[in-house]
């Protein structure tokens, strides 16, 4: 078959990290740019005469023996002498993370990495998705079968098997040097824009994750007051729809349909800043979200919710630090057995707890009186409670589980499987073994006094988190035997 391609610079080696990332972004648009106005013909009813094609960029290493590193550092070589490589997508979201990872490379193993055109196709859906003036038809919507003429996303590049451990030597022997393909990349950051209703340009380095409203105005009157405060370093509040606002008057309207996933961003320089998603309620869509953020490579993500309470001695309105996990949420299951154990990162569990000191004046032994520590146990069925209790309630109480939600067994589960570093400090709002179960009038008094606090000690944390160094963040926990080299 007859292939139309764009005309494309040789393969070149490069130790410039800039400029490394410079030619990606030259091959990324020349890419782009070709299939977008080939496309852009065809849809005005000059389809062209014979098959599209324009390929993603890649980095390449190749290596002839063992990397002498800081042994405390758990990414930037590859872990054995050979060939590896990466296909690249949008070079200019992810520049700062390019730079950063290219240069560990080069300065680890001493020798330059090679830039230049993969033979993996890119879909034309992915080339337009920059582009608000173009749309893929469905098919039979066109003049033309689309697939006659143009690459579609294809599935076999497009998963989870180099992080869930499953992937396989490409046919030339090369191992993977990223945790993520590139069609991979672009279909989550597809999705990002479709569920939280933002770019994916606007996403921080630091993530909480809630699963009521509430913590959003709360959220969006700190973002304000720390507009308001030019020693902050906060520079623009961004909210569902692309809103954004850089002076704390601004009013913000909100969209006319919300959706499904509403998603606020505090920004910072270098994408320092903090993100709030709301992923509401259950285990598919908290896996859903942190499916697609991942590959933004963050450096933490916290779930900030509420919980039911499992013991007497626990209040209405304490806090839960969990340093443990009981997973029966089932969404996780085929990716990541339930028999692989959680680990709690210490540098995230002394920030949560260090903040939560902070923000309620306690130290020591007094800070158990709000906050304990412990089993977290997540489940998929919101109204367990309706059911036969007895089997639940032993397993409860065999894990020595001390409070019970939807979504934080989840979230730390798949920070676990995608290495990005996860923690959970959940507020105990109902305690349904004990006869005090979520209704209305308590409910509101117990929403207006605890989530500012709640939202202020998970702000706090990661504020403290964004000033370790980087490769303490990192936890070696997370990473395998044969790990990537890209974070």
């Amino acid at each position: 078959m007859k292939y139309e391609t764009p005309d494309t610079p040789d393969s070149q080696q490069f130790t410039d990290p800039k400029a490394a990332v410079a030619r990606l972004i030259q091959l990324y648009d020349q890419a782009t740019g070709f299939l977008c106005d080939t496309f852009t013909r065809a849809i005005e009813g000059a389809p062209p005469q014979h098959r599209i094609r324009a390929y993603y960029p890649e980095i390449r290493l190749t290596t002839h023996s063992y990397a002498q590193i800081d042994s405390r550092l758990s990414f930037g070589h590859v872990s054995n002498p050979g060939t590896h490589a990466t296909t690249i997508t949008r070079p200019d979201l992810f520049r700062n993370y390019l730079e950063q990872q290219i240069g560990l490379l080069v300065k680890n193993h001493g020798q330059a990495v090679q830039i230049g055109v993969s033979d993996t196709p890119m879909p034309v859906h992915f080339a337009v998705a920059s582009r608000p003036d173009l749309t893929v038809p469905q098919e039979g919507a066109a003049d033309f079968t689309l697939r006659d003429l143009f690459d579609v996303p294809d599935l076999s590049t497009t998963n989870d098997d180099i992080v869930n451990g499953m992937a396989q030597p490409a046919p030339d022997g090369a191992g993977p040097l990223a945790p993520f393909t590139a069609q991979r990349v672009d279909y989550s950051l597809a999705r990002l824009s479709h569920y939280t209703a933002t770019d994916p340009v606007h996403f921080q380095n630091y993530v909480l994750f809630t699963n009521y409203q509430f913590y959003v105005d709360e959220f969006e009157a700190f973002a304000r007051a720390a507009l308001a405060d030019p020693d902050s370093g906060y520079t623009a509040f961004v909210a569902t729809g692309n809103a954004t606002i850089t002076d704390p008057e601004q009013p913000l309207t909100p969209p006319v349909k919300m959706p499904q996933m509403p998603t606020y961003h505090l920004k910072r320089a270098d994408n320092e800043g903090i993100t709030l998603v709301n992923i509401g309620v259950g285990p598919s869509n908290a896996k859903t979200a942190t499916d697609h953020i991942a590959v933004l490579r963050p450096h933490a993500w916290i779930m900030v919710g509420h919980c039911a309470g499992l013991r007497n001695s626990q209040s209405l309105g304490d806090f839960v630090l969990a340093h443990a996990y009981l997973r029966e949420d089932k969404v996780l299951d085929d990716d990541l057995p339930v028999w692989v154990p959680i680990p709690a990162l210490a540098e995230i569990q002394i920030a949560l707890q260090d903040a939560v000191a902070q923000e309620t004046a306690l130290e020591g032994y007094d800070l158990k009186r709000i906050m304990r520590t412990g089993t977290v146990a997540s489940v998929d069925n919101r109204n367990w409670e309706l059911r036969d209790t007895h089997g639940p309630v032993q397993r409860l109480s065999q894990s020595r589980a001390i409070a019970l939600d939807m979504e934080s067994a989840t979230i730390a589960a798949n920070g676990f499987r995608f290495r990005v570093p996860y923690g959970t400090l959940l507020c105990v709002s109902d305690k349904p073994l004990h006869g005090e179960l979520k209704l209305p009038g308590m409910a509101s008094d117990f929403y207006k006094t605890q989530v500012a606090r709640h939202l202020a000690i998970g702000i706090r944390a990661m504020e403290r988190l964004r000033d370790m160094p980087r490769e303490r963040i990192h936890s070696r926990k997370l990473r395998s035997f044969d790990e990537t080299a890209f974070l």
